[in-house]
């Protein structure tokens, strides 16, 4: 039997630089019951460590949480990688590891804490997550497809490490199941080079998710998704429109 779920699949936790250090799990989840939120993804930048505890925590509450991440290519797009297990997701981790250097210096870029089901703070992740990696958008795009995850370009409206920003198309051939569009897509010119961008136009299913890296935000923005139940295969399934599945924006 089909059913809707809304979902907003691109969180970060305390272990994105950039989100705020009250993003652990247990209030990640609550904040979620909150708004009513079925499914939630957690995608930080460039790694999962925060996944598993999450999940944990999602299990308990009744919340489906979905482990990704964020990657980042070395033309600096965000591209957000979804798997239905965490051993694909942790795969694509590791090839984003060997191509990612730097390290992070927590006064210029903020904290990257590794937080347990228990709202403890168990380590800290001292690369540079925020940096860009050496793989190619296409070689990101290949490796996530290859592991079977789910691919989508993050806020392509956005101004800055969008695919669109960044490169000012998207690339003939490239593997994407969506294009993500930022909360206030609405109200943005979505103007690059002085030309108007019209998502609609490239072909692509689209979604909207909040991109919360704080409490607030989370379930700002979501995608209703009318499928069987919350895995990465049904959800490609209503992205194609396929067997009834359907996707509300």
């Amino acid at each position: 039997m089909l059913k809707k779920f809304k979902a907003d699949l691109h969180i970060h936790t305390s272990l994105s630089p950039c989100a705020d250090g009250e993003m652990f799990p247990q209030r990640i989840i609550k904040q979620a019951k909150m708004n009513n939120l079925d499914i939630v993804g957690i995608c930080d930048h460039n790694s999962a460590e925060n996944v598993i505890a999450t999940q944990k925590i999602g299990e308990r509450e009744k919340i489906a949480v979905i482990g990704g991440i964020e990657a980042t290519s070395q033309e600096e797009v965000h591209i957000l990688a979804l798997f239905d297990n965490v051993k694909e997701l942790f795969e694509l981790q590791e090839v984003i590891y060997e191509k990612l250097s730097g390290f992070n210096d927590e006064k210029v870029f903020g904290k990257q804490l590794i937080v347990n089901e228990e709202n403890e703070v168990i380590g800290s992740n001292d690369k540079l997550l925020i940096g860009a990696t050496s793989l190619s958008l296409q070689e990101i795009v290949q490796t996530i497809c290859s592991l079977e995850g789910l691919t989508i370009a993050s806020h392509i409206d956005r101004s800055s490490f969008s695919i669109i920003a960044q490169l000012g198309f998207i690339p003939e051939g490239l593997l994407l199941d969506a294009l993500e569009l930022s909360p206030n897509y609405e109200s943005q010119t979505r103007s690059f080079g002085g030309r108007q961008v019209n998502p609609e136009l490239y072909g692509f299913p689209l979604v909207t998710f909040s991109d919360a890296h704080f409490l607030k935000d989370i379930g700002k923005s979501y995608t209703i998704f009318l499928m069987e139940e919350a895995s990465i295969g049904e959800i490609k399934k209503a992205l194609s429109g396929e067997d009834g599945r359907k996707v509300m924006i």
